[in-house]
């Protein structure tokens, strides 16, 4: 049976709002001291990249219209497969300045793809 769509930028939304409750209130120094923090938060990228690339085969078309899309795919591969040492800060910058872009754009296309 084929997957909605929808049901993987629901994912991806999900995730991304997780990783900004995750992190509400919290500076790269605390970020940094909190091991628990940092797993749950490269967990969600994990769930992020691995949904976009499934939309990506599923349908092409709708994927294309998430910025940065092959970036978040690489940067779950990192996590993952630890092509690159992925360090705190850079989750944290990640998670600081494209979670929110990316929470809008995601819930844009739920609403336009129906």
């Amino acid at each position: 049976m084929r997957r909605d769509p929808r049901s993987l930028l629901w994912d991806v939304r999900e995730a991304a709002l997780a990783i900004q409750t995750f992190t509400q209130g919290m500076d790269l120094i605390a970020y940094e001291h909190n091991a628990l923090v940092q797993a749950a938060v490269e967990r969600k990228f994990e769930v992020i990249g691995e949904a976009l690339n499934q939309l990506s085969k599923l349908d092409p078309g709708l994927a294309a219209r998430v910025p940065d899309l092959p970036h978040m795919v690489s940067f779950r591969n990192q996590l993952i497969h630890g092509y690159a040492t992925v360090n705190p800060t850079t989750v944290w910058t990640i998670s600081q300045t494209s979670v929110l872009s990316l929470i809008n754009v995601v819930q844009d296309l739920m609403g336009n793809s129906v």
